[in-house]
């Protein structure tokens, strides 16, 4: 019998970069082994009706949150699904689809960590936390651009969701194994708006790779642009692993080295120089550019997907 899928959660805020992660993390592992579903699908009101009650797409009560325990289980346990379709263009439903879970499962959306139940079918849980200001940026960019809203209101709506924000998708990040905050360089110019740096919030929820190394008594060789330091999330300790934009290609290459050295088989699905869909953005231009914070932040999650693949087999093998 082939091993259980492996499922991961990404959650965080509207706009807050989940589907982006998810598609790169994707396309490093191989399209054809990956599922990836979204939990917006599951709202129980449409655009409309949701206006008409005055009720948000981030309030629990405006989803059907059971469903989502259930195909969470589902899928868990390697059977299919029929999925809704929300359609963010329309604001309205599209006919459910059929979902069949491959090797791995990548779960994405706004209330993900929302009950205990759906909790205890992830492996691995992250959180994206960008800062609001960057967060609003690109909510703006991408409903004016995808989903035919104005400026003023995507502004307007920001607004309204501010206390449903607080109230239900904040709180989240308390459940998150990873935190992941992509944000500007202090000098930041017109040209690093895609070349941000990131903040890794390693919690010791699971065992991460151990990076403490690459500290010496002098402080850390691999230069400035990436540092590990000891923090406190939440009042409790934490590793943080930063890595600015101005990161090289070498300094990468050693983090990915370390990964590579827990999980030999890494290096198969994702290498940085092998594989051209590490770390890639486009422009506004259309130019592609190469983002060594987010190349890391993908190695680190797919790291950490194979990581638990390799225990289930071995519990597996042992049962």
């Amino acid at each position: 019998m082939p091993s259980r899928p492996i499922i991961l959660g990404i959650v965080g805020d509207s706009a807050a970069g989940k589907t982006t992660l998810t598609r790169g993390i994707a396309q490093i592992l191989g399209e054809d082994q990956v599922t990836a579903i979204c939990t917006d699908d599951y709202h129980r009101y449409d655009r409309q009706q949701r206006k008409e009650m005055g009720i948000s797409a981030l309030h629990p009560d405006c989803n059907y949150l059971d469903i989502i325990e259930q195909h969470l289980e589902l899928l868990r346990e390697g059977k299919s699904i029929l999925k809704p379709i929300y359609n963010h263009s329309s604001g309205a439903f599209d006919p459910p689809e059929y979902i069949q879970p491959r090797k791995f499962v990548i779960v994405e959306g706004l209330l993900g960590y929302s009950t205990a139940t759906a909790r205890n079918c992830y492996d691995v849980m992250v959180y994206l936390a960008p800062p609001e200001p960057l967060r609003a940026t690109w909510k703006v960019k991408r409903d004016t651009s995808k989903r035919g809203y104005t400026e003023a209101q995507v502004l307007e709506q920001l607004k309204q969701r501010e206390s449903d924000s607080t109230a239900f998708i904040q709180p989240q990040r308390q459940w998150a194994d990873v935190i992941v905050s992509f944000y500007p360089p202090s000098d930041k110019t017109d040209q690093d708006d895609l070349l941000l740096n990131v903040r890794l919030v390693l919690r010791p929820t699971i065992p991460h790779p151990d990076f403490t190394h690459l500290l010496d008594d002098k402080g850390n060789h691999l230069g400035d642009a990436v540092r590990l330091v000891l923090d406190r999330d939440m009042g409790k300790p934490v590793d943080v692993l930063e890595i600015d934009g101005n990161a090289t290609q070498q300094q990468v290459q050693e983090l990915e080295r370390i990964l590579c050295s827990e999980v030999p088989y890494l290096g198969r699905f994702c290498s940085i120089e092998g594989n051209d869909n590490i770390g890639k953005l486009v422009g506004t231009t259309g130019e592609t550019l190469q983002s060594y914070p987010l190349a890391l932040t993908q190695l680190l999650i797919t790291y950490h997907m194979l990581k638990a693949d390799k225990v289930e087999k071995q519990l597996e093998a042992e049962s």
